[in-house]
């Protein structure tokens, strides 16, 4: 645990898996460090938002007291919702970004000594690709990119909807990579990003949605050199 104002800028046993080495490195490659140290330096804003992530149904001063739940007798601040949100809009997406480019990998070597059934079959590693639909924050910027849902009497209801794609390592669980984008576009139309991060001794797994021969043929095709679509998760600004 760091010390003073630092203190609330972890995510207890989870921050062995995101050190505060890699948020500080994640902070100074995309020019995010706090100019002069405030109440809620950088790095605990990364981990206030990354800890958001796991309480999803809470809002960010809920989240700011989990954080702090352990640190009885230390001096810590108390933000108001107004600073925590100010907070989350200087250190902006950039750092989130490349602290995923980062964690995100098919951990081939560790998944070999893990001795995991179900890690690689044939020699393979086995991963799976599939989809989700998320609800994001109803915000102008937001419904320029995605939209809400719609009922039957034609109007629109509840919050804007993202779609989200993802390839994983299906023994350990890790995020290969993720794309996401407006839910008008199908699963299908997102699966041709995710494959800049295959290759060659994968096995993918799918489900009948993606029975189609078209993309297989793709999928089976020489894997990309490079990402290049505005839909992935390590290029997206929203």
């Amino acid at each position: 645990m760091a010390g003073g104002c630092f203190a609330p800028g972890h995510l207890g046993e989870l921050t062995r898996i995101v050190p505060f080495e890699m948020v500080d490195a994640a902070l100074t490659d995309t020019g995010a460090v706090q100019q002069r140290l405030r109440l809620l330096p950088s790095r605990v804003v990364v981990y206030l938002l990354l800890a958001a992530g796991l309480f999803t149904e809470t809002g960010l001063l809920q989240v700011w007291a989990r954080l702090c739940a352990g640190l009885a007798g230390l001096p810590v601040a108390t933000p108001a919702p107004s600073a925590l949100t100010a907070a989350r809009a200087r250190v902006g997406i950039a750092p989130l970004r490349a602290l995923f480019d980062l964690l995100r990998s098919p951990e081939t070597g560790c998944a070999r000594r893990s001795g995991r059934t179900g890690v690689f079959w044939r020699d393979r590693l086995v991963t799976a690709v599939d989809g989700t639909i998320l609800c994001c924050p109803d915000t102008p910027a937001n419904l320029t990119q995605f939209h809400k849902g719609g009922s039957s009497h034609g109007t629109t209801t509840g919050y804007p909807m993202v779609r989200v794609l993802a390839l994983v390592a299906c023994g350990t669980r890790t995020i290969i990579d993720a794309v996401f984008g407006t839910d008008r576009i199908g699963e299908l139309g997102y699966a041709d990003q995710l494959l800049a991060s295959a290759r060659a001794g994968m096995i993918v797994l799918a489900d009948r949605n993606f029975a189609a021969a078209t993309a297989a043929r793709r999928s089976a095709g020489p894997c990309p050199t490079g990402r290049s679509s505005p839909g992935s998760a390590g290029s997206r600004s929203e």
